[in-house]
C-alpha cells in the first residue's frame, strides 16, 4: 500500500473527534514510551563499540526502512520524530527511564482504548500490526 492508502485504512477507525484528539496526544506518548522502554533493555557488551547503539536505535532503524518504502518525506518526518524521542531520553535519569516509559505507555494505551470505545471501532493494529507504524504519521498527515 502507498501512504495515502495506509492513511485511508487507518482513518476508518478514527473519525470521532474525541478519539482523534486522544490519538493526537497518546500516539506521540506511546512512540516516546516505546523508545524509552527499548532503550532500557540491557545490551550485549559489544554494543558499546558503537556509539548510541541499543535496542531502541536498532528497532528505530528497522522502522525507518519501512517509512522509506512509503517515501522520502515520511522517512524524514519519522527520522525527526524518532530522533527527538531518542534525544529527549538524555533529560531523564537513566535509572528511571524504564519506569517512566512504562507509566506513559500504560496510561496512553488506556486513553487509546477509551477513545476506541467512544469511536465504537477496534484499533487498526488489530487488523494489521503495521498500523502501529502508521499512527505517528497519521496524526500529522496534514504535512503530507
Amino acid at each position: 500500500m502507498n501512504l495515502e492508502q495506509w492513511f485511508d485504512a487507518y482513518g476508518v477507525s478514527h473519525k470521532n473527534n474525541t478519539n482523534i484528539i486522544i490519538h493526537k496526544f497518546c500516539v506521540p506518548a506511546i512512540l516516546w514510551s516505546v523508545v524509552a522502554l527499548l532503550s532500557s533493555i540491557p545490551v550485549p557488551s559489544f554494543f558499546m563499540l558503537v556509539p548510541f547503539l541499543n535496542w531502541a536505535t536498532i528497532i528505530a532503524f528497522c522502522a525507518l526502512i519501512f517509512y522509506f518504502t512509503l517515501g522520502v518525506k515520511p522517512f524524514a518526518i519519522m527520522l525527526i520524530q524518532l530522533g527527538i524521542a531518542l534525544f529527549s531520553l538524555n533529560f531523564f535519569p537513566p535509572a528511571h527511564i524504564a519506569k517512566i516509559g512504562f507509566g506513559v505507555f500504560v496510561i496512553a494505551w488506556i486513553f487509546q482504548f477509551v477513545g476506541h470505545k467512544i469511536e465504537g471501532k477496534k484499533p487498526s493494529f488489530i487488523e494489521d500490526i503495521k498500523f502501529l507504524l502508521i499512527g505517528p504519521l497519521w496524526i500529522i498527515k496534514g504535512l503530507f
